[in-house]
């Protein structure tokens, strides 16, 4: 039997059928519920290593080459399967750890991510740095076998459900501001941490500012060196502008309910075909452009061996939001005054889900790292031109 059908035959008996083709895929961790079938889900993926196929198997993941990692990624999107479980964990700070951390820091963190028992969040943005972050000034002081921190994050991202945060501090505020950075890791769940939700124009909270009186962090969760934090926060956020870990890990969040079905559903068709022929031929663009990312996704991952890629990341970054925000539009656009509803009886709950989701998508050029940050990566470090 190959590979791929094993793989197949895999997720026909695991994936429940009705997790198939749901864009609602959990985080994890211990404050968000989730479906006896999105548990069950998570459950046979992470005892497969399919949560994080690529990951070494001490750690949780199955060990997959590239080409198995992709050949899983295809037979989860033709099925429907979603990823059994996303985040930060998994995208960014798993990553993170299997190049930087110590063998305590993987043995103790990776294998929590791997199944889903902890949800993590970032706290890179403040007040006053945001795109320049190096100005941050969250400070840790050392205390002998821990560090004691305070200052203020923004836009840290679900922080209210998080069990753990990734954490940027200056650890010397009397060199370069680039050398004086650490990275820590530390729990949520401790008095001195204080999380306030931003309220957005979609109604939702997703993004909190985050305060830090006297927090903890132990030295053991220390990430890279004393003062070299930089390094590490950059890399980082490669594997998050990336996406490649949720490519690996068969993330399909953009996908749900198919322009060309929405299309039909709200302006009929004629002859098998869409009856609005200007949004047909723009739902065929959009389409054929996510088609041309994913295979440019894999194809990257795959030249790259399963590593994630440097700088050109930015790419993926800028590309992948412009995209994501030009689905949302053309939604609205299919589905006419029926896409901008809001809580009114004459609205289904889709409806109103579609409306939030099109306002929400607005931070997607902002969100890690704004679209203008992406191009001056891209100008500087991909395609060399001078300052």
């Amino acid at each position: 039997m190959s590979f791929k059908e094993e793989v197949h035959n895999w997720l026909e008996e695991n994936c429940p059928v009705s997790c198939r083709g749901s864009t609602d895929v959990p985080g994890g961790g211990t404050k968000v519920s989730m479906s006896d079938d999105q548990r069950l889900w998570l459950e046979r993926a992470a005892d497969k290593g399919y949560t994080v196929p690529s990951w070494p198997t001490e750690y949780g993941g199955a060990g997959l080459s590239t080409a198995e990692e992709l050949i899983l990624l295809q037979e989860m999107r033709v099925m429907g399967a979603p990823a059994p479980v996303m985040g930060m964990g998994i995208m960014m700070i798993g990553p993170t750890l299997l190049e930087y951390g110590t063998d305590e820091q993987k043995k103790r963190h990776l294998p929590k991510i791997a199944r889903g028992e902890v949800w993590w969040c970032q706290g890179y943005s403040e007040p006053g740095a945001g795109s320049d972050l190096a100005s941050l000034r969250t400070r840790a002081k050392d205390a002998g076998d821990h560090f004691v921190i305070n200052g203020q994050k923004i836009w840290t991202t679900a922080a209210n459900n998080a069990d753990w945060i990734f954490c940027l501090v200056r650890t010397n505020p009397d060199v370069p501001k680039h050398e004086g950075i650490s990275f820590l890791l530390f729990t949520m769940d401790q008095p001195g941490v204080t999380v306030k939700p931003i309220r957005l124009i979609s109604g939702a909270s997703p993004f909190c500012e985050t305060f830090f009186d006297d927090a903890i962090a132990s030295k053991a969760d220390l990430v890279g060196s004393l003062n070299k934090g930089w390094t590490v926060a950059k890399r980082l956020l490669q594997h998050e502008r990336s996406g490649m870990r949720a490519l690996a890990s068969g993330g399909n969040r953009e996908t749900g309910v198919e322009l060309s079905d929405l299309a039909r559903k709200y302006l009929g068709e004629q002859n098998g075909r869409i009856s609005d022929p200007v949004l047909r031929a723009e739902i065929a663009g959009h389409d054929m452009d996510a088609y041309a990312f994913r295979l440019t996704q894999a194809r990257t991952l795959e030249e790259s061996a399963g590593s994630t890629p440097g700088p050109a990341t930015s790419i993926f970054k800028l590309y992948g939001a412009d995209l994501a925000k030009a689905r949302t539009e053309l939604q609205v656009s299919i589905m006419g005054t029926s896409g901008i509803g809001w809580e009114r009886d004459n609205f289904s709950a889709e409806e109103a889900a579609t409306t939030r989701s099109w306002l929400a998508s607005k931070a997607r050029s902002i969100a890690g790292g704004s679209n203008e940050v992406q191009r001056n990566i891209i100008a500087k470090r991909v395609l060399g031109l001078p300052d």
